[in-house]
């Protein structure tokens, strides 16, 4: 009788255990799932890995993506599958929006630009200054961007702000007087397609470089900038806890992107 309760008793414990670990595997699976469907259809992290959109992006932001600002392409969902065609939904981005879409060239790689030129749009540099139909873009002089690097030294970069005529504003940087792109265009946008620029004017890959970006298909819209919510300026490793406090820039997390 003891031992037909032990071995009862066993085989108890052994369904506990499986119950246990199937439901433990069931949570995983249906976190992953929500997981996958925030990141699909609400919000997607992004990385900044260079200066194109300095000073308004730092090297070293993360930043949350709005998927639902503009609608859903194949481009909203992980390694573009190809499944659907054009945008469900489609919301057009305006004027000034902070973009991430898909490089137009591969379809690919990630690219995070402003949207300057609308459908219909001519856009053209001159002299330094931005026009859109043949209109100039008032810029206004401001403070300088300051820049340090590893050795402490400091730079001045110009910095302007430049108001469109939706009147939204933002900054940019004039880095090189007289840069090769201080006079370009013009570029006349094709429907359906944007004009993305770089707010870091003589260092940024943009629809000014038509081997490299080009003008944008609506399709390849991934998303709209909305928060910073981490920045580390790059100068601790991941073992260098002790770095971390300095590292890390307080001031930008919980920064809207504007």
């Amino acid at each position: 009788m003891a031992k037909d309760w032990k071995v009862s008793m066993g085989e108890n414990a052994r369904k506990l255990r499986s119950s246990s670990l199937s439901e433990n595997v069931r949570t995983i699976i249906y976190a992953l799932l929500i997981a996958m469907v925030i990141r699909a259809l609400l919000f997607q992290p992004f990385f900044i890995p260079s200066s194109s959109m300095e000073s308004t992006l730092l090297i070293g932001d993360y930043l949350f993506v709005s998927k639902y600002s503009y609608g859903y392409s194949r481009h909203s969902l992980p390694f573009s599958p190809p499944i659907l065609s054009g945008r469900i939904a489609g919301v057009p981005p305006e004027r000034g929006d902070i973009a991430v879409f898909k490089q137009p060239i591969d379809n690919r790689t990630d690219f995070i630009k402003r949207v300057i030129g609308l459908p219909g749009d001519k856009i053209e540099m001159r002299s330094g200054i931005l026009y859109i139909n043949d209109r100039e873009v008032p810029r206004m002089r401001v403070d300088d961007f300051i820049e340090r690097d590893a050795f402490g030294n400091v730079r001045r970069v110009p910095r302007y702000k430049e108001t469109l005529p939706n009147g939204v504003s933002y900054l940019t940087l004039d880095r090189i007087r007289d840069s090769v792109w201080d006079n370009a265009g013009p570029y006349q946008v094709p429907e359906g397609h944007y004009f993305m620029m770089g707010d870091n004017r003589d260092n940024s890959s943009d629809s000014r470089v038509a081997e490299s970006v080009g003008y944008v298909p609506f399709e390849n819209l991934v998303g709209r900038a909305e928060i910073v919510f981490f920045s580390a300026d790059g100068s601790a490793a991941i073992w260098q806890i002790w770095k971390w406090p300095s590292a890390i820039r307080w001031d930008r997390i919980g920064k809207w992107v504007e």
